[in-house]
This record gives structure tokens, sequence and C-alpha cells, in this order.
């Protein structure tokens, strides 16, 4: 994933030693506007600006106060195995203090920093204060089996019953008779008074027939597994052919196992052809490479390893086992790509859901309108995009999944929500019309497409008004680029007829002025002159604006193509309250409540 350490500078006391942890990590500078000259990005609010990166997934170094910090991430805290490590820093870099995530790299990284500035690192996690150690936390290419026995088993080391160690000497920890700290290929069974690591030296390679069955593969692999005597945690990765990339068995079994999935070329695997035991003339034909599973498995594990499983095959899937002399902490071969088609909101961070920012967060890429993505703010900074104008929004959709095809991981900003007049849609279009109808490459079509929600514009409109969108409501948008004017006209008949509130999209252009007053003459048949009207203009920005109208009272010459335009329906009320006007639709409660009333009397 794209997620990289960000480091926050609040003010110019702490800048200069913002850009030496910067410049020596290779890390980007976020700096408060106004009072931090020199950043990568700049950011208005620090609290909010912490809590964005925070939600999203991303380590902060806060050179500040560490009560800033604590403050802005507070309100986000719930799982401690989730969250992102957050440091803080002292401005003249005397003090290093791990605040959360100290198991998740925080402690390692106060560590570290301290050595770089010449300060005190602030540990306060009690297996590293009295151990030096963190049992939960394994050195890359180590798998720990049951995490949830490592506090009671640490908590019995810092009593003083020192430890049993089996295989590698995986920490440095001092031996008594108390729990067994042990490192094994083998499967072996964890408890409170025994942890056991694996060493990820194996590559799985499998292969299978399209839409072949889950389970099949599963307990092909796993049968394969206990025979070699390998315990699952042992597995780095699971490993195949690029072709096989979107097959739902390969993805059932590497999130079993807790592994990426991991990609290769053809002419990749075919490079591994004379190291492989049992090669196919008839797999050759089919898909380019001699062996698959086989090929797969030694291409992940690297030239050095050995397979310990040479393939087996049932009907639809096959599979092998390599083994790499130490344990794999570089991945080879590439990721499934994935687009994630995200909505972000009317534009503020507050209104953008946390799996949004973490999404756009994990990107490698950004693509969209360019004014969306400026809406991300710092949260855009670093990364690649790729920006498209308005009218481009097929060569932007296309353009995302192909990159994905690539490999990449790619976030698709829209604003709002991305199914709702977005381009949510138009993504599985192109999906679906396959490369004879214009539409992407296969190795587009085999990608991973995540869809994130987002507050819509109409969502964001009837909050501010109160609740207009209280009872039956609809959206149409008035634009007739795409959709016949025919077809706004028919459907704005049907809707003035159900008495639906309305909320229109796209209600007037440069070009386009006429129907908006069709929808207001159309709508004044069925409802009456004062129903209320909300015009909603540039939601969550500065320069939001909101106004209120009689149906009647409504003027094409006040809407722009930023304005939302929510009209009530025969029930709508604009009522004079004490914090202003509120805009409301009754569901019809009261008549519910007095009905019960009347029948229990």
């Amino acid at each position: 994933m794209a997620v990289t350490l960000v480091v926050v500078a609040i003010s110019r006391a702490g800048e200069d030693t913002a850009h030496r942890i910067a410049a020596a990590r290779g890390w980007a500078v976020h700096g408060r506007a106004g009072r931090v000259d020199r950043a990568d990005a700049h950011f208005d609010n620090a609290l909010t600006h912490v809590r964005d990166l925070f939600a999203a997934g991303v380590p902060v170094v806060g050179v500040c106060a560490a009560g800033i910090l604590i403050r802005a991430v507070a309100p986000l805290l719930a799982d401690k195995t989730a969250e992102p490590p957050v440091v803080a820093v002292a401005e003249d870099g005397s003090v290093v203090v791990p605040l959360l995530g100290g198991h998740r790299g925080a402690n390692r990284i106060a560590a570290d920093l301290s050595d770089l500035l010449g300060g005190v690192s602030a540990v306060t996690t009690a297996g590293d204060v009295a151990l030096g150690v963190a049992l939960d936390a394994p050195p890359s290419g180590y798998r720990l089996a049951n995490p949830g026995d490592a506090k009671s088993v640490m908590a019995g080391l810092l009593s003083g019953g020192g430890a049993r160690l089996t295989g590698e000497a995986l920490f440095d920890l001092p031996a008594g008779e108390g729990a067994e700290i042990a490192v094994t290929e083998a499967p072996l069974a964890g408890g409170p008074d025994r942890l056991v690591y694996h060493p990820q030296r194996f590559a799985l390679g499998a292969g299978c027939a399209r839409d072949a069955d889950p389970q099949v593969l599963r307990a092909q692999v796993f049968e394969m597994l206990a025979e070699a005597g390998v315990a699952p945690g042992a597995v780095a990765s699971l490993n195949t052919l690029g072709l096989k990339a979107d097959e739902p068995a390969m993805h059932a079994l590497a999130a079993e196992l807790g592994v990426p999935l991991r990609v290769f070329t053809a002419a990749e695997l075919e490079a591994e052809a004379a190291r492989l035991a049992t090669p196919s003339e008839v797999v050759f034909a089919e898909v380019g490479c001699h062996g698959v599973a086989e090929g797969a498995a030694l291409a992940a594990a690297g030239p050095d390893a050995v397979l310990v499983q040479p393939k087996r095959k049932t009907a639809t899937t096959t599979c092998a086992l390599a083994r790499a002399p130490a344990p794999i902490t570089a991945l080879r071969g590439r990721a499934r790509g994935r687009v994630s088609v995200v909505g972000i909101g009317p534009g503020q961070s507050a209104w953008r859901t946390p799996e949004a920012s973490r999404l756009v967060a994990e990107a490698e890429e950004l693509v969209g309108y360019g004014l969306y993505i400026d809406l991300l703010g710092p949260l855009a900074a670093g990364k690649a995009r790729a920006d498209f104008p308005l009218g481009g929004e097929e060569d932007r959709c296309r353009y995302a999944l192909e990159r994905a095809g690539e490999g990449r991981n790619v976030a698709l900003v829209c604003s709002g929500d991305a199914g709702i007049y977005a381009m949510g849609a138009l993504v599985f279009e192109l999906l679906d019309r396959g490369p004879e109808a214009q539409g992407v490459s296969d190795a587009a079509r085999r990608v991973e497409v995540i869809c994130a929600p987002g507050v819509s514009a109409l969502q964001a409109a009837a909050a501010r008004a109160g609740a207009p969108l209280g009872h039956d409501f609809c959206a149409i948008s008035l634009s007739d680029l795409l959709t016949p004017r025919a077809d706004i006209l028919r459907r704005l008949r049907a809707a003035a007829e159900g008495d639906f509130v309305i909320a229109f999209y796209n209600p007037v252009s440069k070009t386009r002025r006429t129907l908006l007053a069709e929808a207001r003459e159309i709508l004044l048949a069925h409802r009456p002159a004062d129903t209320p009207v909300l015009l909603a203009s540039s939601l969550g920005r500065p320069e939001e604006e909101i106004r209120y109208r009689r149906l009647d009272g409504l003027e094409v010459d006040e809407v722009d193509m930023l304005t939302v335009v929510l009209v009530g329906s025969s029930n709508s009320k604009l009522a004079q309250l004490g914090a202003g006007p509120r805009m409301y639709t009754p569901r019809g409660y009261a008549r519910k409540i007095d009905g019960d009333l009347s029948d229990a009397g």
C-alpha cells in the first residue's frame, strides 16, 4: 500500500526539526499555514488535519506538544490493533514520545528518531521498558500464531519467570522455567504459556480453472501443508498467474491464510521452467508457461528457493510449495490492481468518511476532476495524480481501470457519493461492455473494484435545511447531455404527480437555462405556490450559501452549477424557529400517535 508516515509541524520553532526528520527518512512534512514556511503540504487547522490523517490510517510524527496530538485523535480511538502509530517530538528534538501504536511501529520509530536527533525516547510500554521487546510485534518475516496469548506470557516474563526458548532465538530474553517461546516452521499449538512464531520462508503457488470451487482449492492446499509439516502461518504469500487475479477461489484462500495474493506474467513464470518438477506442454499451449503452481511458488520464493512440494492437482485446481533459505520480507510479483471509487462528500474533510480517507491514503495514484482532488487538501500531497476535465468522465474511468490493470492501487475521486450521478455506474458499465464494445482490456476487467459511500449533495443540503427528506423523495438530473430531454420531462411530471420531495442535480449550466423553469411550472400544477424550495450552493466550503424561496418565486438566474435545488412536497413546511428557518417534511408520526391513543381509549 502507498500509506507513508507524515511529519506534522505546527510552528516555526519545530520546523527545522521536522525537516531534519523528513530529510533523513524520506517522509513528507505537512505544516500549519501561516506558521510554517517550508512544507510539502499546508493545512489550516492542526486538530482537524491530524484527525484526518489518523482516520485514514496514516502514521503521524507530530513536532509539537503531545496534548495537541492527543486531543486530535481522542474521538477516534477504538481498536489499538488497527490504529496507526502516533509519535510526539519536542520542537527541539530533545524528547520523543510514542503515544499510540507502540507495538505497531511507534516504539521503533521513537527509538530511531531519538538516535537521529540525539534525544531521549520516552517509551512507556512495559515489555519494551523492562525487556526491550514487544512479543506481539515479531520482526519482519515472522508471524505470531497466537497473538491473544502475548499479554499473559509477557506478564509472566515481567514477574521474573524467564522464558524457555525452542528453535531460533528470536528475542533476547532471560532464560527460565516460565513460558515457552517457540520458533518453528511446523504446526504447533500455542497457549497462555507458549507463544509460537513461524518464520515465513514458504511461498505457495496455485492455479485453477475458471470459477473453481474455493473449497476444493482450500482442501487441496491444507492437505499439502499438513503432509509437508508446514504451518499455514509459515506461508508468506499466495502466488499465481495474472490471468487468475480475479478468481474467487484465490482470494478466498489468501484471506483464510492471511497472506497477500501476488500475480506474475506468463513470461515471468516461464523464466522458472528449468526449475519445474512437472513441466507441461499442455499448460504452455494454454497460457504461455510450462507450469503455473510450481512456477509461481519458485518465482515468489526467489532464485535460491527449492521446490519442497511439487505440483499436485485436482480436476480444477493445482498447488505447489517452495521454500526460501530465509524468511521472505520482500514480495515479488505484483498485487492485483484495485480501483477505489471514492465519494469524498461535498468538500470539507469533516463530511468525508474514514473509509474514503483510508482508501485515498492507500492509493498510489489519484484520478478525477482536478477540483475534486484539490478538495482532499494535504491528504493528496505527494501522490501521483491524473486530472481530467469536466466532460472527460469516460476517459478518466477508463484510465483508472487500465492503470489498476497494471497492478496499481488507484482511487477514482468523486464529489458527494460516487454512486449518485458520478463515476460509479460508468466504471461498471465499462467493465460490462468488454473490449469489443469499447470497454476496457482483459487485465482491467480483472481488477478489484471497491465503492466507498460518501455524503451526497442532497444529504448535505437536507442537513443544512433541517429534514426536508423526512418522507418520500427522489433525485432528478436536469442535464440533457446524457438523458434525452423528453425523458427528463416525463420523470418531472411523474414526480410532480407523485408529490415527491425532489432534489434537482445539475439544475442549470451556461448553455442550459430552460429546464429548471419548465420544472417549476410542472410542479406548480401539482403543489401549492408557497411550497418551500431550498437553494444550497458550495456546500461544506467557505463560500457556502443557503437560501429559501417559494416555488412560485424560484428564479433560474439565482441558480448555478454548484447549486442543489430541493423542492418540498405539498406537505413540506418552512418553520421559523429560534435557530432560524428550518425546512422539514412530516412523515405522519403525529397521526400515528393519535391513532394509537384512540385505539387505546
